[in-house]
């Protein structure tokens, strides 16, 4: 993995059951939210709601490789991980070494990468991890805190990454990334998940198989 060591015993506390309490995690993220609001769309963890919403179309019989842009505390991440199938790898990318630590600390699968770095460079952490281009990449990075071209940049690789029939999921608060995303990608579709605090717009960028492979 390509994190920093950081010392996880600031992260450790579990629940009875040796997983993170809810307590601990709404902390944990609220505490990173007023360090790097920029960094962070929402004050509170994504909804389980919002997580059903956006994984419900996902193909987990295909999948082998499954992306994530910004996993925060896990909130995604752990449910990923529960529909993967065996011998698929999850990529967790973070650029905030706390998070980066946390779940290092708090989630022990043998399927999963957590690395500290950039989602501009998601092809290059694809390739370490022994993977040509991924089926499917999440993100929740509020693009429309980014510096001026960092967020095109992120879907211009972010296209480049995926493979033929591939989707980018993206959950915002904000319509922002629409823009970004009709400029790389064949078709996206948009909804509302209203059930969410606050409701949360849901993007799919989508990679036409036939167009991908002419490319």
């Amino acid at each position: 993995m390509a994190s920093t060591p950081v010392n996880k015993d600031r992260f450790s506390a579990r629940g009875r059951d040796g997983s993170t309490t809810f307590l601990s995690q709404w902390s944990m993220f609220f505490r990173q939210f007023v360090k790097h609001p920029g960094m962070i769309g929402s004050i509170i963890p994504s909804s389980s709601t919002l997580v059903d919403s956006m994984l419900s179309g996902v193909d987990w019989h295909r999948t082998r490789l499954f992306v994530e842009y910004g996993p925060g505390v896990g909130t995604f991440t752990r449910t990923i991980l529960d529909r993967m199938h065996p011998d698929a790898t999850l990529i967790a990318i973070d650029l905030n070494l706390d998070f980066v630590a946390w779940l290092e600390a708090r989630i022990v699968d043998p399927r999963l990468r957590v690395v500290h770095g950039s989602a501009a460079d998601v092809r290059r952490f694809i390739a370490e991890a022994g993977h040509r281009q991924a089926d499917y990449i999440l993100s929740g990075i509020p693009f429309s805190t980014l510096p001026d071209g960092v967020g095109d940049g992120i879907c211009a690789e972010t296209r480049a990454a995926l493979r033929p029939g591939g989707e980018f999921l993206v959950y915002q608060y904000s319509a922002y990334v629409r823009r970004l995303l009709s400029a790389q990608f064949d078709d996206v579709v948009e909804k509302v998940e209203w059930r969410n605090i606050p409701p949360c717009r849901t993007f799919r960028g989508l990679v036409t198989e036939g167009l991908a492979q002419a490319a």
